[in-house]
């Protein structure tokens, strides 16, 4: 395993997981689309493997792994990284063990609300040896002035992210807290499961004065999904825009207020 050399201070991942910092980062592997994106935008050419599932940036030339729930193993310790960055929820805590107890570094984020995306990345991107890049300071300011904590919301929307079975959006999300920072509250942000599954009765149920339909993990459109909800607005939103975090985010309040039908603190503040 590379490393600084001996004595140097060890750091600890999102998850408390001790980590020694290597002393030259220079090959890296993502398991992570959104840490894929991250990476690729501050340090070209740092990133030598990824997830079939990493499509941004859309040139990425990197060896592909398999996907973020079967990442093969073996071809990740054949690239001989100097680190792994991948997310609590996003991979499987096997999948990592079997890295480490391979001698690769693992660094693993957790991110379920914007205050600690914007956190995270910068320590992930520390880990890589890289300083924060100019992109992430621009995500701060666009979202400087809900980062104290969401608005009072003006409408109360449910969020499926899933068809067949219908699934939506749960408690601590980075999705719904992205979305209650702008003003829309989660009608099930207050549930057992981050992602429970729910019929459409049930949804409709809940009166939501919304429906936000994103076009991943399921691709809604505007043929596939608004017609289970005749009598509620519905917004199709862009799904890299509401539930990845990175470079996205310098861009994603504009998206998203354009595709929501409502007032609110939508605009980006003015430096």
């Amino acid at each position: 395993m590379t490393g600084r050399p001996h004595g140097a201070p060890l750091q600890a991942d999102d998850l408390g997981v001790p980590f020694r910092p290597a002393r030259d980062v220079r090959r890296v592997v993502s398991l992570v689309p959104s840490l894929t994106e991250a990476i690729a935008r501050t340090a070209p050419g740092l990133l030598v493997g990824a997830t079939d599932w990493c499509v941004q940036p859309p040139d990425l030339g990197v060896v592909r792994v398999g996907g973020t729930k079967n990442p093969d193993v073996r071809r990740i310790t054949g690239l001989a990284p100097d680190l792994v960055v991948a997310n609590f929820e996003e991979n499987r805590p096997a999948d990592l063990d079997a890295l480490r107890a391979a001698g690769v570094p693992v660094w693993v984020t957790v991110i379920r609300t914007l205050p600690e995306a914007l956190t995270s990345l910068g320590r992930m991107l520390a880990a890589c040896g890289q300083d924060p890049p100019g992109w992430l300071t621009e995500a701060r300011t666009v979202w400087a002035d809900v980062l104290g904590g969401p608005p009072p919301p003006d409408v109360t929307a449910v969020v499926p992210i899933w068809r067949r079975p219908w699934m939506v959006l749960g408690r601590e999300t980075f999705a719904g807290d992205l979305l209650a920072r702008l003003g829309v509250a989660n009608a099930y942000g207050r549930a057992d499961e981050r992602y429970p599954k729910v019929s459409v009765e049930e949804m409709l149920n809940r009166r939501p004065g919304l429906v936000v339909l994103p076009d991943e993990p399921y691709a809604f459109s505007a043929t596939d999904g608004p017609e289970m909800f005749p009598d509620v607005p519905v917004a199709l939103v862009s799904g890299r825009h509401l539930e990845w975090y990175g470079p996205s985010l310098t861009e994603a309040r504009r998206v998203l207020s354009a595709s929501l039908p409502r007032s609110g603190p939508s605009s980006s503040p003015r430096p």
